[in-house]
């Protein structure tokens, strides 16, 4: 059985190459129902701010004036421990994003589960119009008291929203590779690495929930708007860190796979 970590990080911005944490907050489960530590704390990065983040956050220079960098900070080597642990699975929404900031901070987790990947990849029938964390918080109707944008708030957000997937996937074991037959603790433990290696892959994006195609599938503007889809690709690859999920996707219908 291996401890599940929710993990959130508020930051200066949305560039892992430039920006840095702010806000750090986790959980831990150390057994399937049974919750463990809950920790939260601010940091001072070792840039300004800027007023763009703040908006989000609520974060400021002056909030953080008095607290220590992560990396000098008492809990720093116990968290690295934390996470670094073959036995720990770092739980995050877009986890992507979240690794690379704490990689700023010379963290590596050993294990991690994306729930917006596994969201997208449960939602076969593309009901979900937006994977964002808010978003499915109140189009799943997830009653839970949380501050948006504030990690600690993200994190609970993230704990139950982790649950419904667990729950979703326990629904039709076997279409996952799971023996219905297995025991509780067993059934469990697969469901977490069948998570694990859905968490592992870029996403298949399969609709446009933005611009002149928005509401349309992939596939269908791939059929009629093939120079869109090339124009589109030019202009994600241009900033690959953050758009791997749509990159994938727009390779995979331009026959572009290697």
């Amino acid at each position: 059985m291996k401890k599940i970590i929710f993990l959130d990080t508020e930051t200066t911005g949305n560039e892992p190459k430039k920006d840095f944490l702010c806000q750090l907050a986790y959980k831990t489960r150390d057994l399937p129902a049974q919750a463990g530590e809950t920790f939260c704390e601010l940091y001072k990065p070792p840039i300004h701010i800027p007023p763009e983040a703040s908006a989000v956050t609520h974060i400021t220079d002056k909030t953080v004036v008095d607290k220590k960098v992560f990396r000098e900070s008492p809990e720093y080597v116990r968290i690295k421990t934390l996470l670094e642990s073959p036995d720990s699975v770092l739980v995050a929404h877009n986890a992507k994003f979240d690794i690379a900031i704490i990689a700023n901070e010379d963290i590596i987790p050993a294990h991690f589960i994306c729930t917006l990947r596994v969201a997208r990849f449960l939602d076969k029938n593309n009901v979900i119009p937006q994977y964002r964390l808010q978003y499915l918080r109140y189009y799943l109707d997830i009653d839970i008291e949380a501050s948006a944008h504030d990690a600690l708030g993200d994190v609970l957000v993230l704990e139950k929203l982790y649950e419904r997937l667990l729950d979703k996937i326990k629904e039709t074991p076997s279409a996952f590779g799971i023996s219905p037959l297995s025991g509780g603790e067993e059934i469990h433990d697969q469901i977490i690495e069948k998570m694990i290696e859905i968490s592992s892959k870029p996403s298949l994006m399969n609709m446009f929930n933005f611009g002149k195609y928005n509401g349309k599938t992939v596939q269908e503007v791939a059929n009629i708007d093939r120079g869109y889809l090339e124009w589109m690709l030019a202009q994600k690859e241009q900033n690959e860190d953050n758009e791997e999920d749509w990159i994938y996707t727009l390779r995979y219908y331009l026959g572009k796979l290697q």
